[in-house]
């Protein structure tokens, strides 16, 4: 096993999912390592930094791409359930329309499952609509984005004010 960049980001599962390799912050130094400029540390120190910000960046990534591969998995559970239940609810409509059979002629009894099958497709059609009419645009993060180009835009630069223009006689004046 590879080392990573600390104990706690070692994950156990199997996948290795989330796993990010070991950065090191520096190499190391010989026994003169004592006696180094401000100059020095300070260029270590954001070398650092930016490594650190790096790893941190990098170790976000890679739990991101394990958890979305994970829930990737887990959907394709829920669609397989999904579709069984779709598949099965075609044998209980012909098993209710069998056990109407029972106390009505057999195409009536039919007739009546048809028709509740297209009320609760009615229903539920309409109450679709009515959450789908209420889906807004982001507002918030129109508004942002608006706000962050407007910010972003070059402004112009006011003229700069020249000799005034006196207009002579009979001409119009420039402007």
């Amino acid at each position: 096993m590879r080392p990573v960049s600390s104990p706690k980001h070692e994950l156990n599962d199997g996948d290795r999912a989330g796993w990010v390799p070991y950065i090191p912050l520096s190499e190391e130094r010989g026994p003169d390592s004592d006696d180094q400029s401000i100059g020095t540390l300070v260029k270590d120190a954001t070398q650092h930094l930016s490594t650190l910000f790096r790893a941190e960046i990098e170790l976000a990534k890679s739990e991101a791409v394990g958890e979305a591969k994970k829930a990737a998995k887990g959907s394709v559970f829920f669609t397989i359930a999904g579709v069984i239940a779709l598949y099965s609810s075609f044998f209980f409509f012909f098993f209710l329309g069998e056990l109407l059979s029972e106390w009505l002629q057999r195409w009536a009894a039919f007739g009546i499952v048809f028709l509740l099958m297209l009320v609760a497709a009615a229903v539920f059609g309409l109450l679709g609509y009515r959450k789908w009419k209420r889906v807004r645009a982001p507002q918030r993060s129109i508004d942002s984005l608006r706000e962050t180009a407007a910010a972003l835009k070059p402004r112009p630069k006011p003229a700069e004010p020249g000799p005034p223009v006196v207009a002579q006689p009979g001409t119009p004046a420039q402007r």
